[in-house]
């Protein structure tokens, strides 16, 4: 019984549609979700919608392609877009530690913000604690989304997720922050700040004097003083970070969202993207179709086998070297072509009726608007 056909997947039917408001580009680190993040953004633009781009450290060049030559957390115009149509782009990248400065300026007052933000635990843990960058990646789409209902600025905002070991990174990162902030660790630094210097030391058990005693002795006073500062500061605006998290979770889930799963045709990302895929689905998620991206094209129809022989047979006449070489760079791309189209054979075995495209992978970088519209057009089938 011969396969069922493949669903393809149609991004300008996807882009044109105004009822999606958000496009996220997801998946592993290093599959190109910069890339076609920037390419659906040019494209939308180029047919007429009013888009926004928000990147994660994209490579210099194409961020230099987008205008942004320096790390900037405030969207800006891209110059060279067709605005024939009626669309724009704007571009930004995300600069994690002035997002999460943003928020606390937002949501405490300006003693207890300049309090915090002066705290060497707060700088610590808003640079690198594990997880900041994908929840203030959401932070981030959540307030452009109402920047956009506020003034109309956008009708789409495209997402690239940070490069994160695990493609699942982005949608847990929320539920991590929330474990750390309800965490034991946490509630016991807590506790002096809220029961009051002295009257806490009489109230707490000789066990607990002996834990902060072996904390003191692990991370330091002044450190321990630090953190404890830092979380009674930050006390009133936990149950803000969670409330923003579970909004932001639910706008996710919203049909005006569109997730795009981005997978390079190697078994590593794929085993990724259909982790990916799956969860989405338990999430109630909605999933336009998945990208496989930098696929390699067999070209022509000379067999793998028969540029090997004939390679072989050339190989002793040095006149024909390059024709030799030629061949057996040949047999080498038809080889990874067909490994290719194993690899995404088999995952769309696996999950039948969701939407494909594939990308064939570019002979040089991208790294200018031509470039990324040649993406646009591959993606557009």
């Amino acid at each position: 019984m011969p396969p069922a056909a493949r669903a393809e997947l149609d991004v300008d039917a996807l882009l044109a549609d105004p009822a999606i408001r958000i496009v996220v580009c997801c998946g592993a680190g290093g599959v190109g979700k910069t890339t076609t993040a920037a390419a659906l953004g040019v494209r939308a633009a180029e047919q007429g919608r009013r888009a926004v781009v928000l990147t994660i450290d994209p490579a210099r060049r194409l961020a230099q392609s987008l205008g942004l030559t320096l790390l900037d957390n405030i969207p800006r115009p891209v110059a060279g877009i067709d605005t024939a149509a009626g669309g724009s782009l704007d571009a930004m990248m995300l600069d994690m530690k002035r997002t999460f400065d943003e928020v606390v300026e937002a949501h405490a007052s300006p003693e207890k913000a300049a309090a915090i933000l002066a705290n060497p635990f707060y700088v610590a843990v808003s640079s690198s604690f594990a997880g900041t960058q994908e929840y203030m990646a959401m932070e981030k789409l959540g307030q452009l989304r109402a920047q956009s209902a506020r003034d109309g600025s956008w009708d789409l905002i495209v997402v690239d997720t940070p490069p994160s070991r695990s493609a699942l990174d982005f949608l847990d990162a929320p539920k991590r922050l929330g474990s750390f902030l309800d965490g034991r660790f946490i509630r016991l630094l807590m506790a002096p700040a809220k029961a009051g210097g002295k009257a806490y030391l009489k109230a707490v058990t000789a066990g607990m004097n002996l834990t902060i005693g072996v904390m003191t002795k692990l991370l330091g006073g002044d450190l321990l003083r630090d953190a404890q500062t830092f979380v009674a500061a930050l006390d009133t605006m936990f149950g803000g970070f969670r409330e923003r998290a579970d909004q932001t979770y639910a706008l996710l889930q919203n049909p005006e969202t569109a997730f795009l799963v981005v997978a390079a045709p190697q078994r590593d990302a794929l085993r990724e993207a259909s982790f990916f895929v799956e969860r989405l689905a338990l999430e109630s998620m909605p999933l336009a179709g998945v990208v496989f991206n930098r696929v390699q094209q067999r070209g022509g129809t000379l067999e793998r086998g028969r540029a090997e022989d004939a390679a072989d047979r050339l190989q002793e006449e040095p006149r024909r070297a390059t024709t030799a070489a030629l061949l057996r760079l040949h047999a080498d791309l038809a080889a990874t072509a067909a490994l290719h189209r194993g690899h995404i054979g088999r995952f769309t075995t696996a999950h039948p009726g969701i939407p494909t495209v594939e990308v064939p992978a570019a002979a040089l970088d991208i790294h200018d608007l031509d470039g990324l519209r040649s993406v646009g057009a591959a993606l557009s089938g």
